[in-house]
């Protein structure tokens, strides 16, 4: 078949490739314009574009993709479906109805469950114990359309964003080959979205700062689904300090004010929290690279009874 392609980040890229090995003709990639990212502002293309150059394939990179020139020019490259992986825009109708098929969206959740932006993290923060990847026929709405496939996985103890983010990844490829099979032959029917609907907004930088007055167990979860993006972190002495991993007390915390330090080894340091307490194992201190705890408390030692994390006086200056 003839597929326009549709996606921006490294999530996509499985897909793609998961397409193009079963023998489909991608007649052009769409994918987000190139941005400056990091410190020295370097201009840098999409994983997406990275590949499709790499394979020889029309790179299309509209700001706005619902504006009449970018409309005009997805015409230029006919297509029997359009396959949508984390694109990044919000698609009009328009360019819906361009291929002869219509479009379709692979989704990494099990909808109706986390539409929007941020699934994945959303299910690690909300403690979920399975999720998966769906693959959606697309309509006007926002993650609403038809279900074509869908698949789950459990979700292991200890997973993080990142780990997770490349299980269903690789399911989202895994998929999408079937899919497009049942699709091409008239074998493969929709059924309509029934049951729980959550919605998983974009998550900013800002979102990965701790709050200590919440329970260690929705702590330790928000650790784990915030990495590797945006990371969480907490403030200590007026600096960032994020934190990449710890793991819940299960012995009664003492009675201390949130964001308390109550126990410092050579190995690790204790936080007491809302409800129990956080036993934290690796952080990366303002400016310099992660570290297992044991190697941070060795140069900045750290006593029982510091608090942690912005006081109210403080406001903003303790960024």
């Amino acid at each position: 078949m003839k597929i326009l392609f549709m996606g921006t980040p490294e999530f996509s890229v499985p897909v793609l490739r998961a397409l193009l090995g079963a023998g489909h003709e991608i007649t052009a990639v769409v994918t987000q314009p190139d941005r400056e990212k990091g410190r020295g502002k370097a201009v840098q293309m999409s994983p997406v574009k990275e590949e499709a150059l790499r394979c020889g394939i029309p790179v299309l990179q509209p700001e706005r993709v619902r504006r009449p020139e970018a409309v005009e020019e997805l015409k230029r490259y006919p297509s029997d479906l359009g396959v949508v992986v984390a694109f990044g825009q919000i698609l009009p109708q328009e360019v819906l109805d361009l291929p002869r098929l219509g479009c379709v969206n692979v989704h990494a959740s099990l909808l109706p469950l986390y539409r929007g932006a941020s699934p994945i993290q959303q299910a690690l923060l909300d403690g979920r114990t399975e999720t998966g990847v769906t693959i959606m026929r697309m309509d006007a709405g926002l993650d609403t359309g038809d279900i074509l496939l869908q698949r789950s996985i459990p979700i292991a103890p200890g997973e993080t964003g990142g780990s997770l983010h490349d299980k269903l990844s690789e399911l989202g490829a895994a998929l999408i080959v079937p899919a497009v099979l049942g699709l091409s032959l008239g074998m493969l029917e929709g059924r309509a979205q029934e049951g729980e609907t959550c919605y998983a907004g974009m998550i900013r930088k800002e979102a990965g700062e701790i709050d200590w007055s919440q329970p260690a167990e929705a702590i330790e979860r928000k650790i784990r689904a915030l990495s590797p993006w945006p990371s969480a972190y907490t403030v200590r002495s007026g600096k960032l300090l994020k934190i990449w991993k710890a793991e819940t007390v299960r012995e009664k915390a003492p009675l201390a004010l949130p964001g308390t330090v109550t126990q410092a080894d050579r190995e690790s340091f204790t936080v007491c929290c809302g409800e129990g307490s956080l036993r934290v194992l690796s952080v990366q201190p303002e400016g310099r690279k992660r570290m297992e705890t044991d190697a941070y408390l060795r140069g900045t030692p750290l006593e029982p009874g510091e608090v942690l994390g912005r006081l109210p006086e403080e406001g903003e200056n303790a960024r």
